[in-house]
């Protein structure tokens, strides 16, 4: 079977959970082309990409949201319509998606079946949680940013058949486990100016941030800003006292993996991070909407207590990708 796994290259979460979802795809056998399409990761895959593609990427911004601006100059229309006619997607028996545009739109424009294996298929049932206030726009986005035929979907709960609990990579399930005097921090939508103005004024606390925005490690004060590496970013997590993130899905799914206690902030316009922070409210994790200083009495709070949601993920990726070739077998 000759398969093309496309992963959406904005941000980190869809290539860490790729490093663990390739080694399954290779153990069934499959002779397997890689594509990744998007300009925000800071990691690399470790296995060779056939197709490296601008894609159509969500540029963060530096206030806590995504910088509609810069994502719409960065799109260039003519140039995604080229990247889309110019995949071969028929020359594939199956096609693999985690939340990308252009083999979707592709398979859609030929009718070729595509198989979304990504949170965002999650996140997007009817019984998964969603935030109290409506975003009709930010659903539509959700639905037609990456349009797919078939769905396997991975959410912090299995909320219905075909949602699966999240899949930890191995650098987390073998990662050595301490409580140090840390808290992590990795917040990429806003600038390290404003972290900095907010986390200074909670005092005797020393925070980690990981930064997009500074590619040279420096101190200030109670706060030690570095630049993103998957090696340092697992090491200060896993030796934290707790972590401080955006509502996506890898980095809160990793931290209550490794027993932390976690504080969301979803970013703003963002659809999909507003329904994960409705579902870690209901599991019991605290969640704040900004940067604001009415938001530091929350946060303290955080820091006083000790309490760490519990949650059980096996490692089924081997399982969820043998029933994916299964599924993909009947319908073609």
């Amino acid at each position: 079977m000759k398969v093309l796994y496309a992963i959406q290259g904005t941000g980190n979460g869809h290539l860490s959970r790729a490093r663990d979802v390739i080694p399954a795809l290779l153990k069934q056998n499959v002779t397997l082309d890689l594509l990744v399409s998007g300009i925000q990761a800071d990691i690399q895959l470790p296995y060779p990409v056939k197709y490296q593609l601008k894609g159509l990427s969500f540029i963060f911004g530096k206030k806590g949201g995504v910088d509609m601006w810069k994502t719409y100059y960065r799109a260039n229309s003519l140039r995604l319509q080229k990247e889309v006619k110019s995949i071969p997607v028929e020359e594939y028996d199956l096609i693999i998606n985690d939340f990308e545009p252009i083999t979707a739109w592709a398979c859609k424009l030929k009718h070729k079946p595509c198989f979304s294996f990504s949170h965002q298929a999650a996140v997007l049932s009817p019984r998964a949680p969603k935030p109290k206030k409506k975003d009709p726009l930010g659903k539509w986005i959700l639905n037609n940013y990456a349009p797919t035929s078939h769905q396997f979907g991975l959410h912090f709960k299995s909320y219905e058949s075909g949602i699966f609990t999240p899949i930890i990579r191995n650098d987390i399930r073998l990662a050595k486990i301490s409580k140090g005097d840390h808290y992590t921090v990795y917040l990429p939508s806003y600038s390290d100016e404003k972290l900095f103005k907010f986390l200074s004024k909670v005092k005797g606390v020393q925070w980690e941030v990981f930064s997009k925005h500074n590619k040279k490690e420096h101190t200030k004060e109670n706060i030690n800003i570095k630049p993103i590496t998957n090696e340092a970013f697992v090491k200060s997590m896993a030796s934290s006292k707790g972590i401080l993130c955006g509502a996506g899905f890898e980095t809160p799914a990793e931290s209550l993996f490794m027993q932390k206690k976690l504080l969301v902030i979803p970013m703003k316009g963002q659809y999909e991070q507003q329904c994960n922070a409705a579902a870690l409210a209901q599991m019991g994790v605290p969640v704040i909407k900004s940067l604001k200083n009415k938001h530091l009495v929350k946060v303290q709070h955080w820091l006083d207590t000790d309490t760490v949601v519990p949650v059980d993920f096996p490692d089924i990726t081997d399982k969820i990708v043998s029933q994916l070739l299964k599924e993909s077998q009947k319908k073609y």
